[in-house]
């Protein structure tokens, strides 16, 4: 019947079953976001699973484990970030009169440039860091309306790894009729694994380089501010911009725009570097994405899914090219224009 119909209504059938699948999934985002990122944690973990089986733990107590290491190690980030959150409410009070000096800096410099007074005024009227307090701490209290989230969260992730023990399984009885699925659903959770393995490794690296370097500085809470690079890690392309804006800003009461540079170099140095040079070679190899497609995951995504999309770009980008492309013995096309060219080391003839 496809055959039949003409290219062109086949093109625009497409389209619309497409838009109206990504409308679909932006309008459930509250679910599918939650359930993208325990299937992500569990493709994770799985392997621990695999490991402790082989060494002669019982299926019950090998579940017990991966269940426990996982709840975990979310509820040490959640306490880590909860800490710190409250610390940086209670310090940024103490660096108010700075800020307003250092407005009032800028403010005469911007004067002695010729810009009238008026104008300044009017662009220096919205600055004020104590205007941001009552933000950050309407963002501590607000930590408790997760609760619900959280705990779907935790619920989700109790569930999928009780189902993981038998994944094998079904993946058999997949196979049996779409062999195509089966391979396609084992290599999305292999480049899944070696994506956080690399991400990871690297993140742990940008956030210990961070926080040393920032407390070198004499930045405050710099273990927040690695934790927050060692998240952003995770959002390709632009983590490093928004891993940087906060102890940036932060340095300028704290050491005037001299703090503010030294703090914008070391990030260059070291999270745009490795982050945004070293980094995607890696990944590019582990996941076998173009650097461009990733960039366009990433902005999709997040539009799609709000801020976890960002997060879960990748994850997701290769799931949905499992279930579409790598299934599909025709879809050869699309994985030669979105998969990552290996670069090769040429030898010179003799």
């Amino acid at each position: 019947m496809t055959a039949a119909m003409p290219r062109a209504l086949v093109l625009l059938l497409g389209a619309a079953a497409t838009v109206i699948t990504v409308a679909g999934l932006k309008s459930i985002a509250w679910l599918a976001a939650p359930v993208l990122l325990a299937l992500v944690i569990v493709i994770a973990v799985s392997p621990v699973h695999r490991w402790l089986r082989r060494v002669g733990l019982p299926s019950w107590a090998a579940t017990s484990v991966l269940v426990v290491l996982v709840y975990g190690t979310l509820v040490a980030f959640a306490v880590v970030t909860f800490v710190s959150l409250a610390q940086l409410a209670a310090t940024l009070p103490k660096y108010a009169d700075r800020f307003d000096g250092v407005v009032g800096d800028a403010t005469r410099a911007l004067q002695g440039m010729g810009i009238a007074p008026e104008q300044v005024r009017d662009a220096m009227a919205g600055v004020d860091l104590g205007k941001i307090i009552p933000y950050v701490g309407a963002i501590v209290k607000d930590l408790t309306g997760l609760t619900t989230s959280l705990v779907f969260l935790l619920a989700l992730l109790l569930f999928m790894s009780i189902e993981s023990t038998g994944v094998d399984v079904r993946l058999a009885d997949i196979g049996a009729d779409r062999p195509r699925m089966t391979a396609a659903l084992r290599t999305f959770a292999k480049q899944t694994r070696g994506y956080l393995a690399v991400t990871t490794v690297f993140g742990l690296i940008i956030a210990v380089l961070d926080v040393i370097a920032l407390a070198l500085l004499g930045i405050p809470l710099s273990v927040l501010w690695g934790l927050l690079s060692f998240v952003t890690n995770y959002i390709p392309n632009i983590g490093f911009l928004m891993g940087v804006i906060p102890p940036a800003v932060l340095a300028l009461p704290v050491g005037g725009w001299q703090l503010t540079l030294a703090v914008v170099l070391v990030y260059w140095a070291v999270n745009f570097v490795v982050q945004s040079m070293i980094q995607p070679i890696y990944v590019g190899d582990s996941i076998g994405l173009s650097p461009v497609m990733t960039f366009v995951a990433l902005v999709f995504w997040a539009w799609v899914l709000g801020p976890l999309g960002a997060l879960l770009a990748i994850p997701t980008t290769l799931l949905v090219m499992a279930l579409l492309v790598d299934t599909d013995p025709r879809a050869g096309w699309a994985t030669a224009l979105t998969r990552h060219i290996k670069r090769t080391k040429r030898k010179d003839k003799a």
